[in-house]
């Protein structure tokens, strides 16, 4: 059944009158006329009574016009909300995320975001950055942030944030009251690191900066989340190498201090499929860049 004669059938019940009808329509009224009829053929059943003092619903074009009306608001709304979300207006994303994202400003990006767009669903799943890949090329998710990781063809990035790694250790620890660590004197401390099966890239880096110093660091614990190690440390489990961001979880009974020298850096990537574009990723994207450089700069 076409909308379009749905269309004509509600204007005409709604005047009684086929000229006037017409002319609502911006049409003659014999296609009116052809158009009724054909919609008549189409149900099998007849929808108006023609008499000389006009024209008058039937039983069944009454119990028509409200389901006619229906489809063709629901048709409408389809409409907008399609455009809607060609536009970005509205619609829903799926952003996956590392835990230690929730400290680089991805609330506060979420928060601006869904300001400027009440009408768009987001759902947020921690994953580790394999996990994210993954989902992005199984269309899960629209978008992903992740630690540095060597990305398939089809999967665009953008770097959000470079920061440093500081050292993480239990309250009471002799170097504690250090103001910055030689990574050297952990040589001889159990280390509680990120598994490389869930962080390949993380998990070498840390690896290679204790090689750099002089040692293979004797690793105790590899877990799944940052919260993890920050919590085998406040216990007394090992101390850990952490970005710095690390630092705004408030985890008690643990102490951050930095590391002499030059080290690698800690980076925190945007990631999603190259292909098609969408314009709700962009803006979270914007997002997401203004809520970094703001704790880049001190103001979050």
């Amino acid at each position: 059944m076409e909308l379009r004669l749905l269309n004509y059938f509600a204007t005409l019940a709604e005047e009684l009158h086929f000229s006037r009808a017409a002319r609502r329509l911006s049409i003659s009224q014999p296609p009116l006329s052809v158009a009724i009829k054909q919609l008549e053929e189409e149900i099998g059943a007849q929808l108006f009574e023609r008499t000389s003092k006009g024209v008058r619903l039937t039983p069944a074009g009454e119990h028509l016009l409200p389901r006619a009306r229906q489809l063709l608001t629901l048709s409408q709304q389809a409409v907008q909300e399609t455009r809607d979300v060609g536009h970005g207006v509205r619609g829903h994303l799926r952003l996956g995320f590392v835990g230690s994202a929730l400290y680089r400003g991805v609330p506060q990006a979420l928060a601006a975001f869904q300001a400027q767009h009440p009408q768009v669903r987001v759902d947020m799943l921690e994953l580790n950055s394999a996990e994210q890949v993954q989902g992005l090329q199984q269309g899960r998710l629209d978008l992903g942030l992740v630690h540095s990781i060597l990305l398939p063809e089809g999967i665009a990035s953008q770097l959000l944030m470079e920061e440093a790694f500081v050292a993480c250790l239990p309250e009471g620890h002799a170097l504690a009251k250090e103001p910055e660590i030689d990574l050297a004197r952990l040589k001889d401390e159990r280390l509680i690191l990120f598994s490389s099966a869930v962080s390949p890239v993380y998990h070498q880096r840390i690896y290679q900066m204790c090689m750099a110093h002089g040692f293979a660091p004797e690793i105790r614990h590899e877990v799944r989340h940052w919260l993890s190690v920050l919590s085998l440390v406040s216990h007394g489990q090992g101390t850990a190498i952490v970005p710095a961001a690390l630092q705004r979880v408030g985890m008690p009974r643990v102490v951050f201090r930095p590391l002499q020298g030059q080290h690698p850096v800690s980076e925190l990537l945007a990631i999603w499929r190259s292909q098609p574009d969408n314009a709700l990723v962009e803006d979270l994207l914007h997002n997401l860049r203004a809520a970094v450089s703001a704790i880049g700069k001190g103001k979050v």
